[in-house]
């Protein structure tokens, strides 16, 4: 069969006018090694298919030959720029499994390491997003925030990025004495950094005309495709798991959901488009702000590890978890047959879910709006492929 004949045959009729591109698996904007199948005619593109699978490590299986303690560092992996709240997941299903809960000082250091990951984990997201569509300045501004968040994080518990801080039954290390003075001074002085990101690229005339209308998701959109955090709230859902399901300290907490509004202003801006996507993220870091503090203020007393027996053997049976993620639900399935071994695990992620949506939001878009696209989406390889 002639070649023509054969691309008319595998896309269509007009297969012969359209280029077929790869976009990654090594591209910097692709936030990772994931490989985008571009069809596109000249600029336009019809559609643009992600292939995962480049990145899989064989995670959830792993789980089933390590003990329930031994499987904590690898939920590190699972997503390695937000992995207190991996790390925290697991820990509260296999508490229910085992009928414990973690002590309330650990609860209130848990959302404390949380928030505080949340914030650095939407540092990378908005500061990456401004710089894979040509502003370069914001991404090292918002690492050297990051970058105390992380010194905070270290004196905590010994590590910058893969924490492996929670424990079943509640955390690993109780506050340095100097460290709720260090943290609420950063935190005074990242109000002010906030208020100059708006001014700085936020509502930069430039950045909001890349941004603006563009892959808008209508909340109906957004739920039929499962997405989840701020990709989900952008569109006007107003679904958070700490108000939907509170676990943990979230009950005794005060703090708002951001939903998207069109935020992009003089009406340029649509419900659920880029921009809404990236100003969530921004706002969401005030809310953790906030959570933090009251926190530190409200910290109980006490113990910060539940009695937990040495082995854990649960009885047999299965539970699930949820959590909120920087990049939205994070959920646990895990099953036990009675040994010391996870019979099964299973995690259900925030960045795999919105892979799901990118070929449908890609038609008709230009080839440089994929780039905006995939940002404001805050995928990140590790937890599409596990």
């Amino acid at each position: 069969m002639a070649l023509d004949q054969l691309l008319i045959t595998k896309f269509g009729q007009d297969a012969d006018e359209q280029m077929i591109l790869n976009m990654g698996p090594q591209h910097p904007s692709t936030h990772g090694v994931i490989n985008f199948l571009v069809h596109a005619d000249g600029e336009i593109m019809k559609k643009a298919v992600p292939q995962v699978g480049y990145l899989h490590r064989g995670i959830e299986k792993i789980g089933e030959i390590v003990t329930f303690q031994g499987f904590m560092p690898y939920t590190d992996r699972i997503d390695y720029l937000a992995a207190m709240f991996a790390n925290e997941g697991f820990a509260l299903a296999v508490e229910k499994l085992i009928d414990v809960t973690a002590t309330p000082r650990a609860q209130y250091l848990r959302a404390i390491s949380c928030e505080l990951n949340r914030i650095a984990s939407h540092l990378v997201a908005v500061g990456a997003m401004a710089m894979d569509i040509g502003a370069v300045t914001p991404f090292p501004y918002s690492l050297r925030e990051r970058e105390s968040i992380n010194d905070l994080l270290e004196a905590l518990c010994g590590a910058r990025l893969t924490y492996n801080y929670h424990r079943i039954g509640g955390v690993a290390f109780d506050i340095p004495d100097d460290w709720t003075p260090l943290c609420t001074k950063w935190l005074d002085h990242f109000d002010k950094i906030l208020d100059e990101w708006d001014r700085l690229i936020s509502f930069n005339e430039i950045f909001i005309e890349r941004l603006a209308g563009i892959a808008t998701v209508s909340a109906e959109m957004a739920i039929d495709y499962g997405l989840s955090g701020p990709n989900l709230r952008a569109s006007g859902v107003d679904f958070d798991v700490r108000k939907a399901h509170p676990y943990g300290a979230y009950p005794d907490l005060e703090f708002n959901v951001p939903v998207g509004k069109g935020f992009a202003p003089r009406g340029k801006g649509k419900v659920g488009d880029s921009f809404d996507r990236f100003y969530v993220r921004v706002l969401e870091m005030r809310e953790s702000v906030k959570i933090v503090r009251q926190a530190l203020a409200k910290l109980p007393a006490g113990e910060i590890m539940a009695k937990v027996p040495k082995k854990i053997r649960p009885p047999a049976g299965e539970t699930q978890s949820r959590v909120e993620s920087a990049r939205g639900e994070l959920a646990y399935y895990v099953v036990s047959d009675g040994g010391e071994r996870p019979y099964r695990i299973r995690a259900r992620t925030g960045s795999y879910l919105a892979m799901g949506i990118i070929e449908e939001l890609s038609r008709g878009l230009m080839i440089a709006d994929l780039v905006a696209l995939i940002a404001s989406l805050d995928v990140v390889a590790p937890e599409i492929d596990r």
